[in-house]
């Protein structure tokens, strides 16, 4: 795969966060939102394959990486990041586009659709749950009682947190030991995979585990029954985080949407399986009216 030509730019956000967003790609346009503590790096193989017919437009989630936090520590819930990504649309000047969303994306992209549905022309969602995920982890809804603890707990001791999160993301094994865990495949892009852990390092902690507190908190369930949109419902039939089997309650609660279950696929389905996920999508946007006319 190429070097992909990235461009960034900034903006204030509604409440003058400064946002880092970043842009690549010609003609129709894709919102990317990102899963938390991803970038658009981990779109790499989806973006190289459609960027000489779509403009794709991803953001760092405020206090997360190019991105400024917020002057209000508490500003940092799913519908804040929700309108950032509003924001970074108007930046654009885009008034409709076909939105993405990968784990946390997820759950961002369904608060935009609830805040602006006249925005979205269709939508992907890959690797997500619509709300309380830490109920859907490993299948268990024990979890939903054991990880917010956990996360807080976490979240009070920032600094080793980092120390940790460094120390793993350098080591070249850590991959390996992914794989053999099951919480990657063994077709999983290793250089994405180390791009990803080595800005991983860089990450406010602190910031990283409020926001996924917060996440925790959301609830976007409701907003599925009023989608009217074309929708394409990804899951990894391997996945510990957000399993099939939510994937598939979601697909069941939105109106003509459609499911691909990737069976070898964990929760990095678009880094292990690029080509079989970018061949759906291409034929979803095609069927769905979300294609542009042929040259």
């Amino acid at each position: 795969m190429k070097t992909l030509q990235i461009t960034e730019r900034r903006l204030a956000s509604f409440d003058g966060t400064d946002l880092a967003y970043h842009v690549v790609g010609e003609g129709l346009p894709v919102l990317l939102c990102n899963g938390l503590g991803g970038s658009w790096v981990a779109w790499s193989h989806t973006i190289d394959f459609f960027k000489d017919r779509y403009r794709f437009i991803s953001w760092d989630y405020r206090g997360m990486y190019r991105s400024g936090a917020p002057r209000d520590p508490a500003a940092l819930r799913v519908v804040d990041h929700a309108r950032d990504g509003l924001a970074v649309l108007a930046a654009e000047g885009v008034e409709r586009a076909a939105f993405f969303g990968w784990s946390m994306g997820v759950q961002v992209a369904l608060e935009m659709f609830r805040a602006a549905p006249d925005r979205v022309a269709a939508l992907t969602f890959l690797n997500g749950v619509a709300g309380a995920p830490f109920d859907s982890v490993l299948g268990f809804g024990v979890m939903g009682h054991v990880l917010p603890a956990v996360v807080r707990g976490i979240g009070a001791v920032p600094r080793v947190a980092e120390a940790v999160v460094s120390r793993l993301a350098g080591l070249p094994e850590t991959v390996q030991w992914a794989k053999r865990l099951g919480v990657a495949s063994h077709t999983l892009d290793e250089d994405i995979f180390h791009q990803l852990a080595a800005s991983f390092r860089e990450l406010d902690m602190a910031t990283y585990m409020r926001i996924l507190e917060y996440l925790g908190e959301h609830d976007g369930w409701d907003v599925l029954d009023e989608i009217d949109v074309p929708t394409l419902v990804i899951a990894g039939g391997r996945d510990p985080l957000t399993p099939r089997a939510v994937a598939q309650r979601m697909a069941a609660r939105i109106r003509g949407a459609e499911l691909l279950i990737v069976p070898g696929a964990t929760h990095y389905a678009a880094v292990e399986y690029p080509e079989l996920i970018n061949l759906r999508i291409d034929k979803f946007f095609r069927e769905r009216g979300y294609a542009p006319e042929p040259r």
